[in-house]
C-alpha cells in the first residue's frame, strides 16, 4: 500500500510540474512583459514632453504678453 502511495504522490507532482509552462514559454512571457513595460515607459515620458513643451510654450506666451503690455515689444 506505501508503495502505492508513493507511486500517486509521484504521478500526482509530475502531473502537476508538466502542466505549469515551458522554459521556453516563460522566457517569451518575460520578454513580452519587458517589452510591454517598456512601451508604457516610453509613452509616459512622451507625455511628460508634452506637458513641459505645454508649459513653456504658455510661459513664452506669457512673457511676450507682459512685454507688449508694458510698451516693450510692438506686436
Amino acid at each position: 500500500m506505501k508503495k502505492i502511495a508513493t507511486l500517486l504522490v509521484i504521478g500526482a507532482v509530475a502531473f502537476i510540474y508538466a502542466c505549469g509552462p515551458s522554459v521556453k514559454e516563460q522566457e517569451e512571457t518575460r520578454i513580452a512583459d519587458s517589452i510591454r513595460v517598456a512601451d508604457s515607459l516610453a509613452m509616459v515620458q512622451a507625455e511628460q514632453q508634452r506637458i513641459a513643451d505645454s508649459i513653456a510654450m504658455a510661459q513664452a506666451e506669457a512673457a511676450h504678453a507682459d512685454s507688449v503690455a508694458q510698451g516693450l515689444i510692438k506686436e
